[in-house]
């Protein structure tokens, strides 16, 4: 699997993005996420979407798979610019 260890403020800048898309505050999103929490992203997402998610964080084979996915890595670098 790629290297997704990210610095603070790359993961700031993520979860800012993706708070904006959800509709959440980051603050929120972040508490959420550190509990393990999906509900905030889940109830703003397509039933089908949402589903696909859970199917995929629910398995680390798939979830890894889907991480080292050229896109995956494409979309993370371009929602942290980069960095």
């Amino acid at each position: 699997m790629a290297n997704l260890n990210a610095t603070p403020q790359q993961l700031d800048k993520l979860l800012n993005v993706v708070s904006a898309k959800l509709g959440v505050s980051p603050d929120s999103l972040r508490r959420d996420l550190e509990q393990g929490k999906f509900d905030a992203a889940l109830k703003n997402m397509k039933p089908s979407e949402a589903a696909t998610f859970n199917q995929i964080v629910n398995n680390p084979q798939m979830l890894e798979k889907f991480m080292s996915a050229p896109q995956a890595q494409a979309l993370y670098n371009k929602l942290t610019g980069g960095k």
